[in-house]
């Protein structure tokens, strides 16, 4: 019941329009791989246009790997620049600049086919790969930052179910009967306008985070007001106490710069969790399984694979559901490894079913099984939970520059799957998921061992523990860096 106090429209609404971001970044992760033949033939006629012959294979491969894996590039350089606007402009208003990179993309990639410039779209998948670099630090940071302790977890996967129910939409819309043909693609790409529309009309109506306003800009009449406003309570005397303790310390702590955060013994192991968290996520072999699934439903016999894929999508957003109602009550860490574990049994059971499905065809049944259960498993812990466990891991002054490291190395695995895979899965057949399994038994360990349980807990709190851990270690923290991981708050 205390629940249902703490969910107020204007909590909602600034989630709900934080998450559009997400979604952003879910549409252009998923939107380019329907219409491939299309836009394979688009850059084929341009090149028939200019230079009065047919485009070379080598070409044609090159130019749309380029136009594929270029998003991934400027996912890497937004998500490392995070740092760069959040504490000069705060969490609001930096997901309301970002907007500018949304249209600039839809432009780009829209009105490339008219004039018959395939520089256009690659460098459109750039910059909304900019866009989407940025906003997957910006998302997770200002929920995190708005929610209250018992709903933050919650909150926080709606960053992953933003993200999931993009690339659905962009599966669905990709069906060569709704967008994904030779007319419309042009559309299908620059849809993403229509969302930055959206949100840059429904941000202004958005509070700013209360954590920026009194820790950055020291406004404290201000953080009291939205936090009245967010709670819908005029009793916000506890969130307050817990903010001004946090930025009493922040004040005495030098600010914490990258280099700063892989230097400090007392960073370490929360920057060790954050990063490799991160890697469990992109190394657990999803974005694999998207990739082979359509080929694994093609052998099953399915007529329309590109329908039994949008299953995959449906039972991707249906479980990142389910984590939502479960991840306060069940811990980050529990749900964590259990996804961990199930995600690779399904691998097991994926690579004995790819292995056998030559002698028997029942296997490719299986295999679809197999491919449900791994997604599901994704979306119950290594999916959403990385996204926001990183704001929870720091304080204030370290958050910005740690999920910009935690952004960059997602982005950076994200980049060496989808670019290696094909390559690998070329020299081990059905059983490159063996490979995945092994990380992902890997990952399950590390969580096991390393990564504390955040659930109920306050930022203060949690970074308190690292404290302990790190003064009982052999490298002794400074005062400084004490202080900011909450020492105070134990004494």
């Amino acid at each position: 019941m205390d629940t249902k106090k703490q969910l107020t429209f204007p909590l909602l609404m600034s989630v709900g329009t934080a998450v559009i971001g997400s979604l952003q970044f879910g549409y252009n992760t998923g939107v380019i791989n329907a219409p491939q033949k299309i836009i394979e033939n688009f850059i084929n006629e341009t090149w028939v246009g200019r230079y009065e012959e047919p485009i070379p294979e080598i070409s044609l491969t090159a130019i749309w790997s380029v136009a594929v894996a270029i998003f991934s590039i400027g996912g890497i350089i937004g998500s490392f620049s995070v740092g760069l606007f959040v504490n000069r402009f705060g969490r609001r208003n930096s997901m309301l600049m970002c907007n500018v990179l949304a249209f600039i993309a839809a432009a780009l990639m829209g009105f490339s086919k008219h004039a018959s410039s395939w520089e256009m779209l690659i460098i459109g998948r750039f910059v909304v790969g900019l866009y989407s670099g940025l906003s997957t630090g910006f998302v997770p940071m200002y929920v995190g930052e708005v929610s209250p302790t018992s709903l933050r977890g919650a909150l926080g996967t709606l960053h992953q179910l933003g993200i999931v129910i993009g690339i659905l939409i962009a599966q669905v819309f990709g069906i060569e009967s709704i967008m994904g043909n030779k007319d419309l693609w042009p559309l299908l790409l620059g849809f993403t306008f229509i969302p930055a529309v959206i949100q840059c009309i429904l941000l202004p109506l958005c509070p700013e985070s209360p954590r920026f306003l009194l820790m950055n800009k020291g406004e404290e009449n201000k953080a009291k007001s939205v936090l009245k406003k967010l709670r819908g309570t005029t009793d916000v005397g506890a969130d307050m106490q817990e903010m001004k303790e946090e930025s009493r310390q922040m004040k005495r702590e030098k600010k914490a710069t990258i280099l700063e955060l892989f230097r400090s013994p007392l960073y370490r192991q929360p920057l060790l969790i954050a990063v490799m968290l991160q890697l469990s996520q992109q190394l657990s072999g999803i974005n694999a399984v998207f990739y082979y699934s359509t080929r694994i439903f093609e052998k099953a016999g399915v007529q329309q694979p590109v329908y039994a894929t949008i299953g995959a999508g449906v039972v991707n957003t249906a479980f990142t559901v389910v984590s939502l109602f479960v991840v306060e009550r069940a811990g980050r860490r529990s749900l964590h490894m259990l996804g961990l574990l199930g995600m690779a049994g399904s691998a097991v059971l994926m690579t004995i079913a790819l292995a056998l499905l030559e002698k028997h065809h029942w296997m490719s049944y299986v295999s679809i099984i197999a491919i449900f259960a791994f997604v599901a498993f994704f979306e119950i812990g290594p999916g959403p939970i990385p996204w926001f466990i990183v704001a929870e891991l720091f304080s204030q002054g370290p958050r910005p520059a740690a999920m910009a490291i935690a952004g960059l190395s997602n982005w950076t695995a994200n980049f060496i799957v989808g670019f290696g895979f094909q390559y690998v899965e070329a020299l081990c057949g059905p059983y490159v998921f063996i490979i995945f399994t092994v990380l992902l038994l890997f990952f399950f360990i590390f969580t096991y061992f390393k990564v504390p349980e955040t659930r109920g807990r306050t930022f203060d709190d949690i970074t308190a523990g690292f404290n302990q851990t790190a003064a009982a270690g052999r490298e002794k923290p400074s005062p400084d860096e004490l202080n900011s991981l909450g020492a105070d708050s134990q004494l």
